[in-house]
């Protein structure tokens, strides 16, 4: 069964792969580039400088963004970088950092397209993302997208990756007892790891304190943790690279020439040599960690209170790059620097946690786990509230109530499970995502444009 599943998820994810990077680069010409000359703006709406209360929407800008780099800013950054280099070596960041660039325009156009077509939800509670975008603004022929999404979104958004690498991470750091983290039972014919089952249920409490409160409360504990845990996160890997300095400028050139060579790369073969296996795994990665193109920003920033859909498009286009090009960098350049990567056979969370204990041998590990844990929560809380909105788009907003306890139950279900299988479900969730997401956005990207030129044209008036 595993190895179906990977090979379902190498099929699919090949054609996605070439959707998500020449659409982000269709999007990026299109545009004329016009969304990166508003950089600094952009930080100025982060800031709430244009945040009226007021307007429509559940949660101010800060607290969106926030919402999607709860879910972005993730396990993926600890584990998935981990994993891509894992298997592709130091080559597979710089497919990464490509994804990542174009992915910041496609945030961009599919972002502010979930606030120009918002609508309204069984309760008449005004809501965003793809599947509105599909209804309001394509009509009734393109309602199966919509149902896709939204199908695919309740399995891709599950938090099974994040519980079973933070479980994970506390059994190899913070369990010493050898018979304490091999101890098992039986359930249903099923051998299942004690500690493991115990983190999990121990998790799954503390998530349903906060997703059964809502949007809200999920904003504003993200808007809190996600700070606190990128600033802790960032002391500790800066650390790591001025102890290993001498190291750095080898890995970085290693990044961009291993990438044409794919001299470290483990996997299989893809569009013709081991070049397109390298490619499509940083792709992968890459979407898996910054999820630009996959439709869970625009769900986040489509609760924005905000009338100016281009402002949601500009604070979306940050989270790719905060995600990949810094904090999926900095991990990798840990893990590289520490040489890690090519003494051990490790992937995953394991993997950088032994890039923090040979830097910082004694105490590096406990960081780690610290780090692991703020990371994983903030996207446990995230990712239910995409769930719940797919279910409540389908069914309702009762029947998505229903979906916050299943949701609870799978974090269980993740701490016990394979890592590999887990990543290969959720890939193929992701890859399915991304097909109505990038179709929608090419469609209406004309409307982004027009929208764009107005609100860039009275912003000039307005600031000059």
């Amino acid at each position: 069964m595993s190895e179906l599943i990977a090979r379902i998820a190498n099929e699919i994810y090949t054609p996605v792969a070439f959707l998500l990077i020449l659409g982000g680069l269709f999007f990026l010409v299109f545009s004329r580039f016009v969304q990166y000359k508003y950089f600094k703006h952009a930080i100025n709406i982060l800031r709430g400088k244009y945040a009226n209360p007021n307007d429509p929407g559940q949660i101010n800008p800060y607290q969106a963004l926030s919402t999607a780099l709860a879910s972005t800013v993730g396990m993926g950054n600890i584990a998935g970088v981990a994993a891509a280099i894992s298997i592709g070596g130091p080559g597979a960041l710089f497919w990464m950092w490509m994804t990542a660039l174009v992915g910041m325009s496609t945030n961009f156009f599919t972002s502010t397209l979930s606030v120009m077509y918002r609508g309204k939800d069984s309760e008449g509670v005004i809501q965003g993302g793809p599947m509105y975008v599909i209804r309001e603004a394509l009509g009734k022929k393109w309602q199966p997208l919509a149902i896709l999404f939204c199908v695919c979104c309740l399995v891709g958004c599950l938090p099974i990756f994040q519980a079973n690498q933070l479980t994970q991470a506390i059994v190899d750091i913070g369990i010493d007892n050898e018979e304490i983290k091999t101890a098992t039972f039986t359930l249903m014919g099923f051998v299942i790891s004690t500690p493991k089952f115990i983190i999990g249920t121990a998790l799954m409490l503390i998530a349903g304190v906060v997703i059964l409160g809502g949007i809200q409360r999920i904003g504003n504990w993200a808007g809190k943790m996600v700070p606190m845990m990128i600033i802790i996160y960032f002391l500790s890997v800066f650390g790591i690279l001025i102890m290993h300095l001498d190291q750095i400028p080898h890995y970085l050139w290693m990044i961009v020439s291993d990438a044409f060579t794919a001299d470290n790369y483990k996997g299989s073969p893809a569009l013709g040599g081991i070049v397109g296996g390298l490619i499509i795994a940083g792709v992968r990665r890459a979407s898996f960690s910054n999820e630009a193109g996959i439709g869970t920003a625009p769900l986040a920033l489509g609760a924005s209170k905000s009338t100016e859909p281009i402002r949601e498009g500009l604070v979306s286009m940050l989270s790719p790059a905060i995600d990949t090009l810094i904090v999926c960098t900095l991990t990798a350049l840990a893990i590289l620097a520490t040489d890690v990567w090519q003494t051990t056979g490790a992937s995953g969370v394991t993997l950088t946690s032994m890039a923090f204990q040979t830097a910082m041998p004694g105490f590096g590990k406990y960081i780690l786990l610290l780090c692991a844990f703020f990371f994983a929560v903030t996207s446990v809380f995230s990712y239910s509230y995409y769930g719940s909105k797919s279910l409540s788009f389908l069914f309702g907003v009762k029947a998505s109530k229903w979906y916050n306890y299943f949701y609870l139950i799978t974090i269980v279900l993740g701490a016990i499970a394979s890592m590999h299988d887990i990543m290969n479900i959720i890939d193929i969730a992701y890859a399915l995502m991304a097909i109505p997401t990038m179709l929608s956005g090419f469609v209406l990207a004309p409307k982004v444009m027009t929208e764009a030129k107005r609100y860039f044209a009275a912003l000039k008036v307005k600031e000059g």
